[in-house]
């Protein structure tokens, strides 16, 4: 089931990177929670698991970057 939850999330912030709609993790939100509201939880969480990855890994990346230019 987390399978599937991060699948979800990893597709509609792949749709929201070019959007910037956040209606999408809504919709989503809405359609899977009338089923299964583990299934919702989950992708809630896979969308705020890979949203903080991000943020971190950039925050690497400049990181990494000031000590090759130091």
């Amino acid at each position: 089931m987390t399978l599937v939850a991060d699948d979800l999330a990893q597709q509609a912030l792949e749709i929201w990177e070019v959007t910037r709609d956040d209606d999408i993790f809504d919709q989503v939100t809405k359609i899977i929670g009338t089923s299964s509201q583990t299934l919702e939880e989950a992708f809630k969480t896979a969308v705020r698991v890979r949203r903080a990855e991000k943020r971190a890994r950039e925050m690497l990346a400049e990181e990494k970057a000031k000590l090759g230019k130091g």
